[in-house]
């Protein structure tokens, strides 16, 4: 009778359930199996963890939507919670003094002057699209220096589009805010600074070789132009290979050799060349005029290990020149080595030095110490003196100059840089040689 009226009871409790509102049903559900059991004999069961429900996913997709902000040594980012959409606020500021020692003929001015004042903005748009823009405020001009988007459907191919750097010279391509020196050295003169265009490019074997393509406007040597001022265009390429790269353990991980060329026909202005001190030493005669074919090459290499960095380039630089019914090919040649020992053990590398313990007194920790040297030179053709393309004795023929350098990371944003470079040249004064120039320059900088 026991057991019976065990079984009456459970009916009873079921029926109880059937009537019950549909929001407590699962919990009554669960007390009259429970209570089914215990009137059986049976061990009660283990509740299950609740399945999950769809009802979750919109839960997920606002997580996803989500918008993050970040500051930090890299800038200012604002971020979708994916990496579809993405914009990021940085820049830097290089407050310079220059300062010539023994300038009897009064050729430089010392002065101290804004070098660059770049806020620069670049983002990624619905994840295969980015793009870059940066102005630069200094030297009391406003200049656009690069601005362009780039469509990255893969690191293997992608496409750019606008204002930038051609795939040229090595210490070119290297960004301002992360060079050894104050200024770059003499290759850099022969070949383009900006150029607008368009660009194929990417990097294959996860970094080994690095290519890039393009076609563009067909800037002057060490210029920069926002628009063309004739049909000619130059065909831009540059291989770039670090064959160790992937080799964690190598000691030759960081070394890269590589490849860089133009051609292309252009008519009009020519360029002038300018010594470490940012003083002009040669100029065409302004009758002369770029008329035809211009090549330029550039075979190019560095090797960075722990703290020692090396980098070296030569380039050529071939233009046919006009000047009335006289024309001639010139060819002008530049090379460059540059050392660097991170004094402080950190490593060198082409983008600069992190420091391990940025600049605090309080903690008696002093950032990191860099010493640099480099040596380069500068050669005209004597064409262009013999043709009547240049005046001898305004123009040099050739300078030679030899740097050494101090630069102190206080923090991964900031840096002081002092440089010392002696330069001689060849000709470009009425008696003879013009006279060596000794230029002190000095750097303060901030980057984010």
């Amino acid at each position: 009778m026991m057991r019976y009226g065990s079984w009456v009871a459970a009916g009873a409790a079921l029926a109880v359930l059937v009537g019950s509102p549909f929001m407590a049903r699962a919990a009554d559900e669960k007390d009259a199996e429970k209570a089914k059991q215990e009137a059986s004999g049976e061990k009660p069961k283990e509740a299950k963890p609740a399945e999950k429900t769809s009802e979750e996913k919109p839960a997920e997709k606002a997580k996803d939507a989500e918008v993050k902000v970040l500051a930090g040594p890299d800038g200012f980012v604002i971020q979708s919670g994916n990496p579809d959409f993405r914009l990021r606020i940085g820049g830097y500021a290089q407050a310079d003094g220059r300062f010539y020692a023994q300038d009897k003929d009064s050729v430089a001015t010392n002065t101290f002057l804004l070098r660059r004042a770049r806020p620069i903005l670049q983002g990624t748009v619905a994840r295969y699209f980015d793009f870059y823009l940066d102005p630069d405020f200094g030297n009391g001009q406003t200049v656009l220096y690069d601005a362009y988007v780039n469509v990255r459907p893969s690191s293997k191919l992608q496409f750019r589009i606008g204002k930038f750097k051609p795939p040229v010279g090595l210490e070119r391509l290297q960004s301002a805010a992360s060079i050894l020196f104050v200024e770059r050295a003499l290759p850099t003169a022969l070949v383009p600074n900006r150029d607008v265009g368009a660009q194929v490019h990417g990097e294959l074997g996860s970094g080994v070789v690095n290519y890039a393509i393009g076609v563009f406007d067909g800037a002057v040597d060490g210029a920069l132009i926002d628009t063309d001022g004739n049909d000619g265009k130059d065909v831009a390429g540059r291989l770039f290979v670090q064959p160790f790269a992937r080799r964690g353990s190598s000691v030759l991980k960081g070394f890269g050799l590589g490849f860089s060329a133009t051609r292309g026909k252009q008519q009009g202005a020519l360029p002038s060349f300018r010594s470490g001190g940012q003083v002009v030493f040669f100029n065409y005669l302004a009758t002369a005029t770029a008329d035809g074919t211009r090549t330029r090459i550039s075979p190019q290499g560095s090797f960075y290990l722990a703290p020692v960095g090396i980098l070296g380039e030569w380039v050529r630089s071939r233009q046919n020149v006009r000047k009335g019914t006289e024309a001639a090919q010139v060819a002008n040649e530049a090379w460059e080595v540059s050392a660097s020992v991170v004094l402080t053990g950190e490593a060198a590398t082409a983008s600069g030095v992190r420091p391990r313990r940025s600049f605090d007194p309080a903690k008696r920790t002093w950032g990191a110490l860099e010493l640099a040297a480099r040596v380069n030179q500068l050669s005209v053709d004597g064409t262009a003196f013999s043709r009547g393309l240049a005046d001898a004795t305004k123009s040099a023929r050739e300078a030679r100059a030899w740097a050494i350098g101090l630069n102190w990371y206080l923090s991964r944003n900031f840096k002081y840089v002092v440089s010392y470079e002696h330069t001689t040249f060849t000709g470009g004064a009425a008696g003879g040689d013009r006279r060596p120039e000794n230029a002190i320059l000095v750097r303060s900088q901030v980057s984010f």
